[in-house]
């Protein structure tokens, strides 16, 4: 059984910095697929940036040059660095992970989610 756990979260004024961090405990598991989401109030959960085991990585076009995701594929984990924060990246951020390529009914796991909230 797989659990991710996020941590990091908290209050900043914009402009300042804060680094995500997601941990899988429960089974030894190997991902491909592992990312952020993030879920504003009264907005749909969206996509925030997405690493592959190939290296391969992707990123919302609103956090590209600010937001930095990595992996350490030995630990099963996954941070999120972001930088030049802004009042609209105010959201609970989810970890998510899937030993496949993609999401998918078999391997699709979150975290609880961490709150961040910046101030103007």
């Amino acid at each position: 059984q797989v659990q991710l756990v996020e941590s990091g979260g908290g209050l900043v004024q914009a402009g300042k910095s804060l680094r995500l961090s997601c941990a899988a405990s429960g089974s030894t598991v190997s991902f491909n697929i592992m990312g952020w989401y993030r879920q504003a109030p009264g907005k749909e959960r969206e996509w925030v940036a997405i690493i592959r085991s190939n290296g391969n990585i992707y990123y919302t076009d609103s956090v590209k040059g600010r937001f930095t995701i990595s992996r350490d594929n030995a630990k099963s984990t996954v941070d999120l660095q972001m930088n030049s924060l802004k009042p609209e990246d105010t959201a609970v951020y989810y970890c998510r992970a899937s030993e496949a390529a993609a999401w998918t009914r078999l391997s699709d796991y979150w975290g609880q989610g961490t709150q961040v909230t910046v101030s103007s």
